[in-house]
């Protein structure tokens, strides 16, 4: 079984915070915060009495750009042994995908921490003996090729299941294994489109816009993990045998639609676009502050509790509506949610965004500003909490990648390198699993490897 070794541990950006608390006290992180910081950072430390949560699980990754890879990323973080298998040559398209660093995309960098690279011809029939070879002690395999591909390798399920009946395979396409669209190509932008997404995404009179991350392939990897650690779960503690888990992409955006379809089957209700507002919930929106030499600014507001419904017309002058019995209830309010939009826009937007954000935090009224990743990045809060965290690039050039999700107290996830180069590992995973130093040079003349 796979034990990571003790990390070394660099200065993280908490202790930047801590610094900027001490140097200038009027940047907002009081002393309890920067306190509570520091134990935040700490319990994201592994003791040396800790172990990782999935230490000794071995996940083989047949997989390529997002759905199927974000999930081995997730069991990567919390100790699981991830090799992720690669073609010779390119290897993920990933890798060149959005910003590079000397040639190789920082999101890689992110998404692949904790990996290991092997190379990996799978249309050879050496590099599929290779991957049965690997199978036969492993817990989880992770693949996201279009159904049918895998069992053309003879690395299908049935194949799989045969060698280590224990195995754990996750199975994420765009409309899962089976029903008459099993075959066609999909992405995540179909699949939000599919599942619903998209016809809710935008104003009703524009057409629908895309969320701006690959949303549609996140949840199928959430999903993926969850499914995974089920499937452990039955094994180890009901006695069970090893399972497959089949996930398509629509269903995984499908599966978030909240009410979509019980208010059509009931009352032929179709939910449509209704820009920043919250259908049926209200006020939660979008509202304009004031402009100025920076450009325009926005405030998100979240006033459809009923108490702080009534402090957030308080807060802006509004006692009429505050007592209003109509408004009392989020139904009435919904009823009215265009007039009660426009009551908080008309006084937003005689005011700036840092006037706004201050009387409705004293309020105690949930809002915010739009974050880019500049407001992230310097955040304190983000920083108490471990959230940006920097690390080394194979180069040396230090790099801030997101923390870590979800945060646990005794067994907490970590980061112990960031994405590998393309075939890192090959020579050490070869070797462990009996090709000799011969052998491994011969696959690699031969383009197995």
């Amino acid at each position: 079984m796979f034990f990571f070794a003790k990390p070394v541990w660099q200065k993280t950006a908490c202790h930047e915070v801590t610094d900027l608390g001490k140097r200038d006290a009027g940047c907002g992180v009081f002393y309890n915060l920067l306190i509570h910081s520091q134990q935040i950072a700490d319990m994201n430390k592994p003791t040396a009495e800790q172990q990782s949560s999935l230490q000794g699980v071995k996940v083989i990754e047949l997989g390529t750009l997002i759905a199927g890879p974000y999930a081995a990323s997730l069991l990567g973080q919390f100790g699981a042994e991830v090799i992720k298998i690669e073609s010779p040559g390119d290897g993920d398209p990933l890798r060149k995908w959005r910003k590079l660093h000397n040639g190789t995309s920082l999101w890689w960098y992110s998404q692949s921490r904790n990996k290991k690279s092997l190379t990996l011809n799978l249309k050879s029939e050496q590099g599929q003996q290779i991957v049965r070879d690997l199978i036969k002690d492993a817990d989880i395999v992770i693949e996201n090729f279009r159904p049918g591909t895998l069992e053309g390798w003879g690395l299908g399920w049935d194949d799989l299941a045969k060698i280590n009946p224990n195995l754990i395979m996750v199975r994420v396409s765009g409309y899962g294994q089976d029903g008459p669209y099993h075959a066609r190509p999909g992405f995540a932008a179909i699949a939000e489109s599919m599942g619903g997404l998209r016809n809710l995404a935008g104003y009703p009179d524009r057409p629908p816009v895309r969320v701006g991350v690959s949303i549609g392939d996140t949840l199928a990897s959430l999903y993926g993990v969850i499914g995974a650690l089920l499937a452990m779960h039955h094994l180890k503690s009901n006695g069970g045998k090893g399972q497959f888990i089949d996930i398509a992409l629509y269903e995984a955006v499908f599966g978030v639609m909240e009410s979509l379809i019980p208010e059509y089957a009931e009352f032929g209700f179709v939910r449509e676009r209704t820009g920043a507002s919250f259908p049926g919930i209200s006020p939660s929106s979008t509202y304009p502050c004031m402009s100025d030499e920076r450009g325009e600014h926005y405030v998100i507001i979240a006033g459809n509790g009923d108490s702080i419904f009534k402090r957030l017309m308080l807060a802006i002058g509004r006692s009429d509506l505050a007592e209003d019995p109509r408004l009392a209830r989020n139904d009435g309010r919904a009823q009215n949610n265009d007039m009660l939009d426009a009551a908080i826009a008309d006084w937003t937007s005689q005011h700036t965004l840092e006037h706004v954000l201050q009387v409705l935090e004293q309020a105690d009224v949930p809002s915010s500003k739009v974050y880019t990743a500049a407001d992230i990045h310097q955040d304190p809060h983000f920083r108490a909490r471990d959230m940006i965290q920097q690390h080394m690039l194979p180069d040396g050039q230090p790099i801030d990648l997101p923390g870590i999700v979800p945060k646990l107290s005794a067994t907490p996830g970590q980061t112990n390198w960031v994405g590998p180069e393309l075939g890192q590992h090959t020579a050490e995973i070869l070797a462990a699993i009996g090709r000799s130093p011969e052998q491994i040079a011969l696959l690699r003349e031969q383009g197995v490897i």
